[in-house]
């Protein structure tokens, strides 16, 4: 049977416009209400430090604490998690030398290595209306929203791609220099090929396990279309054929060939980091970025949810969800069909909005909260 994670307090101080919160809940989905700038999405984003990464805004640490104050902030949670409850601290604090500059992580009061042990306890994904742009915008943001996705079950990745970004930083820095050295650049694409690979292949099984559910669970009534998932790039391309120790031989060479094309460049031209996530609207057949933004939003909808299906598949708990003004632009049957698969999902979901109303559909099965600015009450 699925473990329901969710959370069961939450305390913020000095966090964006919070100088203090505690927050008590259940096991029943939450949803917040109030005006715009009231800071619910405060709230969900303070949720997302639960997992490792800059949160559902990507702010830089330092930027989140609450104006006036020193800089310091703090995230606590209690939960139960996938492997029973525990008790999570994060954030920024101020010491003799002044501000941190990374934030700390404490499970169960004791220092975390990393923010990837977070991933042992609970994994959270988030759709804010940022990201109603996904499949027009740049390519970057639905890497970025890939890995995201990809992290929710693959711990690693998350290493993977900050290792990736950082050697490939140190190669375009090398390349511009008049005489680079040829055995520290060799150095650096081979981690490039290694890591660069790494992060191929993650991507690549994740859409194939999405894309197998979508299609194992298909239901041409759902108002939320199938999507057809799909990877766009030379490395991707290969990948579908070549072993991994193929891809990253193939890749090394790339790199090695492309110097001179890359300094003249001034960045590197190949890689993951020019993979594209391509979405279509499968009853359509139609490319997910021609689609209406009714039928882009429903389309979204429906890959978080069978990611979240996904993720209870391989890790035994459903992610926490955190939807941000989900029900603004969602009819009144599209709403209620969306409540219902959230909560056969067993999983907590977090929900905003300006209007309660929207929500009925949920009835008892989610605890409401009035946000004001700074204040958040039971509804």
């Amino acid at each position: 049977m699925t473990a329901r994670v969710h959370l069961t307090r939450l305390k913020l101080e000095n966090f964006r416009n919070y100088a203090r919160l505690a927050l008590d809940c259940d096991e029943r989905h939450v949803v917040l209400t109030g005006e715009n700038g009231a800071g619910k999405t405060n709230l969900l984003e303070a949720i997302s430090y639960l997992s490792p990464g800059r949160g559902l805004r990507r702010a830089q640490h330092e930027a989140v604490a609450r104006k006036g104050c020193d800089g310091a902030w703090s995230v606590f949670a209690e939960l139960e998690g996938t492997v029973g409850p525990v008790s999570i601290g994060t954030g920024l604090a101020m010491t003799s030398l002044g501000l941190e500059s990374q934030r700390r992580v404490r499970i169960n009061g004791a220092q975390a290595k990393s923010a990837d042990a977070l991933l042992e306890h609970a994994r959270v994904v988030w759709l804010t209306p940022a990201m109603d742009g996904l499949f027009t915008g740049p390519a970057s943001d639905r890497r970025k929203f890939l890995d995201r996705l990809v992290l929710a079950v693959n711990p690693g990745h998350g290493r993977h791609v900050a290792d990736f970004e950082k050697a490939m930083r140190a190669r375009n820095r090398l390349l511009g220099e008049d005489a680079p050295d040829a055995a520290w650049l060799d150095a650096i694409e081979t981690q490039l090929a290694e890591t660069g690979t790494a992060i191929v292949v993650a991507r690549m099984e994740l859409v194939s396990l999405l894309s197998g559910l979508i299609v194992r669970e298909s239901d041409p009534a759902s108002p939320f279309p199938d999507a057809v998932l799909a990877l766009e790039g030379t490395l991707d391309a290969m990948a579908q054929e070549a072993a991994a120790s193929e891809l990253e031989d193939f890749y090394k060479d790339r790199l090695v060939t492309g110097r001179r094309l890359d300094a003249a460049a001034g960045r590197t031209l190949e890689g993951p980091h020019r993979t594209d996530l391509k979405v279509m609207h499968r009853p359509k057949a139609m490319a997910a970025e021609l689609c209406s933004t009714g039928e882009q939003k429903a389309l979204l909808v429906g890959v978080m949810l069978a990611h979240a299906r996904l993720v209870a598949e391989l890790t035994g708990a459903a992610p926490i969800l955190l939807l941000d003004e989900i029900a603004a632009h969602l009819d009144i049957g599209r709403r209620a069909a969306l409540f219902d698969r959230i909560d056969a999902l067993t999983c907590q979901s977090w929900m905003t909005g300006t209007d309660r109303a929207l929500f009925e559909a949920l009835g008892e099965r989610a605890q409401h909260f009035d946000v004001a600015v700074g204040k958040v009450t039971a509804g």
